[in-house]
């Protein structure tokens, strides 16, 4: 008589009731984002006739809040007893704000600027709920399955950062473009019905005299290992987006690639975030989070070099981009579960949401500061020449990392012996710090 055939097992997280509504609602609110970066531009451009400069103007009002609020948001979030009550408020703020565009538009009267206002106000409500997700995350999980907790959270983000473009532009095609954002809307509700279903025991809000919102910078510039990952972070971010402003471009005018197979590029990176999220607690076990950290940086950015390179039939130019991308999206995951697991468990509760507010800052401020760079270079050096120098200046990120303490971190600060990070064998490094 044969055995029944096992299933495979559910992760240990999922099987924690509070986590698991905590993970759906950020993979539905991760998909909503998704599906609204694509939605809103095909709005301004399909229902208003939006132009080049129209479109320069909606990408900043979604870009502008996190540079400008992230840090006083961080400030006022950690003096709140309820983070995870200012996440509802914010998923209900940008459901209201995304739904007003399909209202105004019944009504005929959507205009850009409306859109260019529930770009702003989606973008700060996004920086405030960023800010206070950390906190409700270290509520729910022991610092032993961070890095787990983190691997799903981040695989949820590769999937929606696959599915996320394809399903908004065919919920456009199928249903136009207000049907798809009034959809889009649906999603933050949803997140924030999973939220109201937890009661975690958040840590106590910190005390209004010790609130102040440049706390959480001085915390990181006295960090050394802290320090250094916002140094290369800020590093990678600033030359990727010289690359991010140039790269379709030169894949479709340089390169000769049609849109079918530049979405199958950029598809590949996809897959390779999803690979990258199912096999980064296991590397952080092997080697440890503060080497995985390490090889994230180096992993993200190196690969990336094969695009400048790239030449000859279109087969080798194809494969040598799919590889890139692929390797390039694997190497993104495992930077961003080590850097985030090591985060969750070295920021002190009390300065968690100014911390990472600062952080958010640093990710999102170099971000349109390195597409004009790369704008500019790209009309003065042309687009391989500035595609080389964005890449390699990517690689050189690591270089931040090497004489500060983070290679040698084999496990999370106050995690456990038996902790996934400290499987990786030898002694514990130094805590960040």
């Amino acid at each position: 008589m044969r055995r029944p055939r096992r299933l495979p097992a559910v992760p240990h997280q999922l099987r924690d009731r509070p986590f698991r509504r905590y993970w759906a609602a950020q993979s539905v609110s991760l998909l909503g984002d998704e599906v609204h970066r694509i939605a809103l531009p095909l709005a301004a451009v399909l229902l208003l006739g939006a132009g080049a400069a129209d479109m320069g103007l909606l990408t900043a009002a979604a870009l502008l809040p996190a540079l400008l609020f992230s840090i006083p948001a961080g400030a006022w979030a950690d003096r709140r007893r309820s983070r995870r009550r200012v996440m509802i408020a914010a998923d209900l703020g940008r459901m209201a704000a995304v739904a007003s565009v399909p209202a105004a538009y019944a009504l005929d009267a959507l205009t850009l600027t409306h859109l260019y206002a529930a770009a702003f106000a989606v973008g700060t409500l996004g920086a405030l709920f960023n800010v206070c997700a950390g906190t409700v995350y270290v509520a729910l999980l022991p610092v032993e399955r961070y890095v787990q907790g983190s691997s799903l959270l981040n695989g949820s983000r590769a999937l929606a950062f696959t599915a996320g473009p394809g399903l908004g532009g065919g919920l456009v095609q199928v249903a136009t473009a207000p049907f798809a954002l009034l959809l889009d809307a649906l999603s933050y509700l949803v997140s924030a019905l999973f939220l109201g279903r937890i009661s975690p025991a958040e840590p106590p809000p910190a005390a209004r005299e010790k609130s102040r919102a440049s706390a959480g910078i001085r915390w990181v510039l006295r960090t050394p290992a802290v320090r250094a990952c916002a140094a290369a972070a800020a590093t990678l971010n600033f030359f990727n987006f010289i690359f991010q402003a140039l790269f379709v471009l030169y894949a479709t005018g340089e390169l000769g690639l049609g849109p079918g197979l530049l979405g199958l590029v950029l598809g590949a990176g996809g897959v390779g975030g999803l690979v990258g999220a199912a096999v980064a607690s296991r590397v952080v076990a092997r080697f440890g989070v503060g080497p995985a950290m390490t090889a994230g940086f180096a992993g993200f950015s190196v690969p990336l070099t094969l695009i400048p390179l790239a030449g000859g039939p279109a087969p080798v130019v194809a494969g040598m981009l799919l590889a890139a991308e692929f390797t390039s999206a694997f190497g993104v995951m495992i930077l961003d579960i080590s850097a985030n697991s090591f985060f969750a468990a070295a920021i002190p509760d009390e300065l968690r949401s100014r911390v990472l507010g600062a952080f958010q800052t640093v990710n999102f401020g170099v971000r349109p500061l390195g597409a004009l760079a790369g704008g500019a270079l790209g009309s003065a050096l042309g687009l391989r020449p500035t595609l080389w120098a964005a890449t390699a200046g990517a690689a050189l990120a690591v270089l931040w990392l090497l004489p500060s303490p983070v290679p040698r971190i084999r496990r999370l600060p106050g995690a456990g012996t038996a902790g996934p990070a400290a499987a990786g064998g030898g002694a514990p490094g130094p805590a960040a710090g």
